[in-house]
């Protein structure tokens, strides 16, 4: 299934929610037009969405695991406390540049650290208690990233991940693909984890969100 959300009713969601501040707007709309890896940019309304959890919960320390050009990042920074930091970790540095470029025209853009490199070594490093965390990388990486950060996720935090639906591969009866069969492990070992609490959301490519309990 390459399309598993009605397109009329999406655009009639965005139609009906507040828009991007102008920075962020711009940077989704160079990434759509000129990215040969669009798709893999959250939309207008899923990030209006993050924005709008960050904007709720007020945090002083959100981690990003996956930049790509810098669109999230910059509608999760909204929220952030007034001496609140970001780091958001990209593997590849040609986005990372873009990011970077992305995040220089913000006035957010003193609170977020860009890192470029492989997430399992730098998470370690950066020695912060996250209130958000927002997973959007590889999906195969997927588990062994949320096993990685929720020791250091405050009691209520939230972890939110991105793309558990996998384009409706998930919903069919035989499973094919890595990436899909990761996801849907990682659904799976959510589900049985009782640390936390979580609710799939039916949003784009589905948005799992997972609260610490303690």
């Amino acid at each position: 299934m390459d399309k598993i959300i009605n397109i009329l009713a999406e655009q009639y969601a965005e139609n009906f929610s507040s828009k991007e501040d102008d920075v962020a707007y711009a940077s989704a709309e160079a990434t759509l037009q000129m990215h040969p890896h669009a798709h893999l940019q959250s939309s207008h309304l899923q990030g209006k969405l993050l924005e709008t959890i960050s904007c709720l919960l007020q945090p002083a320390r959100i981690l990003e695991i996956g930049t790509f050009t810098g669109f999230s990042a910059l509608c999760l920074a909204k929220g952030l406390q007034q001496n609140g930091k970001l780091h958001t970790i990209e593997l590849r540095e040609e986005d990372g540049i873009i990011a970077q470029n992305n995040f220089d025209r913000s006035l957010l853009k003193e609170k977020i650290q860009l890192h470029i490199g492989d997430a399992h070594q730098i998470v370690a490093t950066l020695n912060e208690a996250w209130d958000i965390v927002f997973i959007d990388a590889d999906k195969t990486g997927y588990i062994d990233y949320y096993e990685l950060i929720l020791p250091l996720v405050k009691s209520n935090g939230l972890i939110i991940a991105d793309n558990v639906l996998f384009h409706g591969d998930v919903l069919e009866e035989t499973i094919k693909g890595k990436s899909a069969k990761a996801i849907h492990a990682f659904n799976e070992h959510i589900k049985k984890d009782t640390r936390v609490e979580q609710v799939l959301l039916t949003v784009r490519d589905g948005l799992l969100l997972i609260r610490k309990l303690s």
